[in-house]
């Protein structure tokens, strides 16, 4: 499936702030990358962008995100960008697009599923889908620059901004025939105007043009800086919520890595040195476990709970900047290990340098072994998880290390290692008995 993307204008109300509105950064991201992996995502395969303010900065761009991402991405100028009319833009491309093919806007984010669904629809010659919001009491997009459309029988029977009866919102998505090259020239033609929604009037007069409802899914138009706001809080919010996410991940720390992740994204550090950071901040805390005294052992707890916190933004930045990677999930888990085996050392340390009773071993090194057991089952057991979630109890690493941050704060280090070789046994022979029984 090809795209053809329109990114011409000059976004004058993203200035002063972004001079150039297709590289305003989203999370770290221009805004047109991150329109155009999401399509990737969605399965696209080739692009044509047409571009107009700022071209040679656009152009350049897209040809070094060519060489870094292999997508194929062709851009196009339209030199008559000022004369205003999206419309004008598109038929720029009219040469290059003889099939199918998704239109997006240079400016409008969506849910990667939103397209994937968009693209399950089959098109007739000379029909156009329109991608159509409903939601248009609750939608975050400002409804009052958004494109109306009035919906009759599964069709568009009016569309345009100012429209004063309307059922739905226009998304800036839409899944093309060739035909609405040729709506935009009669629109210029015989109404003067140049404007995509312009082609797609002409085109609903004839019942050409079908809607999409995208039902609850997330799309935004970022026309400005209360909108490009909005959808870094939308992106943000979706990193929470993950299936293998413990319950202090769920309802603590996602609530505090995403706020550090929002900071982090506008910086060129990666998913693995994010990892590697928090790994260190696990070793630095085990070294205030082996002194004497309250102090260190809070100031450790301390820094090992935020070290837990810090290992949840890699996974997000990972998201939120498309560099996901299945060496990258490996490498997190064996620096986890790495991590956990430390602190309860430090921690088993402290405890018998504290009372020298060999309970503080006993307990340290059942601590060590369960958590080291709990992690070996997680794959076995998560797999097990997906087709039966109501069965879903994730007892893992972010329970661990808040005890030991609880053990830290109460000075009660022995009974810390004591219940998390309980906790963490316990749930390993849980699980064991549950993947026997639903094999």
């Amino acid at each position: 499936m090809k795209c053809l993307i329109l990114s011409a204008g000059k976004g004058t109300r993203l200035q002063p702030r972004y001079n150039c509105k297709p590289l305003a950064p989203v999370l770290g991201i221009p805004l047109i990358e991150r329109v155009i992996r999401t399509a990737v995502c969605a399965g696209v395969e080739e692009f044509y962008v047409v571009t107009g303010h700022k071209e040679a900065e656009v152009s350049q761009f897209l040809d070094q995100l060519t060489e870094r991402c292999q997508i194929p991405i062709n851009h196009i100028h339209n030199n008559e960008w000022d004369k205003g009319g999206n419309g004008l833009s598109a038929l720029k491309a009219k040469a290059h697009l003889n099939e199918s093919f998704l239109l997006m806007m240079g400016d409008h984010l969506a849910d990667p599923k939103l397209l994937k669904d968009l693209l399950q629809n089959r098109l007739s010659d000379g029909d156009i889908i329109v991608a159509v919001d409903r939601n248009v009491d609750t939608a975050i997009t400002d409804i009052r620059d958004a494109t109306k459309v009035l919906i009759h029988d599964g069709k568009v029977k009016s569309i345009g901004k100012n429209l004063k009866r309307f059922d739905a919102l226009d998304t800036g998505l839409f899944l093309c025939t060739p035909t609405i090259f040729e709506g935009i020239e009669q629109s210029i033609s015989k109404h003067d105007d140049s404007t995509l929604t312009g082609g797609i009037r002409r085109l609903s007069e004839n019942g050409s043009v079908k809607v999409f409802d995208i039902g609850q899914k997330f799309w935004i138009d970022v026309d400005n800086p209360v909108a490009l706001k909005k959808a870094e809080g939308v992106l943000l919010s979706q990193l929470r919520g993950k299936q293998s996410d413990g319950p202090i991940s769920r309802y603590l720390n996602r609530l505090l890595s995403t706020r550090l992740s929002r900071y982090l994204a506008r910086f060129p550090i990666t998913p693995n040195q994010i990892s590697f950071i928090s790994f260190l901040l696990c070793i630095f805390a085990t070294g205030l476990f082996l002194g004497e005294g309250y102090v260190t052992l809070l100031f450790g707890g301390i820094i090992a709970q935020f070290a837990s916190v810090l290992d949840g933004c890699d996974g997000e930045i990972a998201r939120l900047k498309f560099q996901e990677s299945a060496y990258g999930k490996w490498f997190d888990a064996v620096l986890d290990r790495y991590a956990d085996g430390f602190l309860l050392f430090g921690l088993t340390w402290h405890a018998y340098m504290t009372d020298t009773q060999l309970a503080s071993v006993v307990a340290g090194f059942m601590a060590i072994l369960g958590s080291f057991m709990v992690s070996y089952t997680a794959d076995k057991y998560d797999a097990l998880m997906i087709s039966h979630p109501k069965w879903h109890v994730r007892i893992g690493r972010d329970i661990r290390i808040f005890l030991i941050f609880l053990g830290a704060l109460l000075n009660q280090v022995l009974w810390t290692l004591v219940v998390i070789a309980f906790l963490m046994n316990a749930e390993t022979i849980r699980r064991v008995y549950v993947c026997k029984t639903n094999e």
